[in-house]
């Protein structure tokens, strides 16, 4: 079992940056997709973006490509979510998952951590 644990959300302005970290423990497969996720108030669950842990193939919500980078360092056991040119809309609590399967959706993703808040003030 993998335990995982966010960090380095806070308040940004506008047009903004911030670095999300995933820091993970237990057993983790060199076979995991690891996974960043949302969830705004009163909304579902959302994809952000996804890397495989072996290669480091990534994937990337439409609403977030060219601005988010998901990024792993094995040495670390962590996961990074760089965000750039954050917009309000982009505010919400930033999940850390890992699955067997990858994909886009939440119900493929487990070991969640507590999660951390992203707010964007415009």
């Amino acid at each position: 079992q993998v335990q995982l644990v966010e960090s380095g959300g806070g308040l940004v302005q506008a047009g903004g940056s911030l670095r999300l970290s995933c820091a993970a423990s237990g057993r983790v497969l060199i076979s995991y997709y690891m996974g960043w996720f949302r969830q705004a108030p009163g909304k579902e669950r959302e994809f952000v973006a996804t890397i495989r842990w072996n290669g480091g193939r990534t994937t990337y919500a439409d609403s977030v490509k060219g601005r988010f980078t998901i990024s792993r360092d094995s040495a670390k056991n962590t996961v990074y979510l760089q965000m750039n040119s954050l917009k309000p809309e982009d505010a919400a609590v930033y999940y850390c998952g890992a699955s067997s399967w990858g994909g886009s959706d939440p119900r493929n993703f487990g070991s969640w951590g507590p999660g951390t808040q992203v707010t964007v003030s415009s």
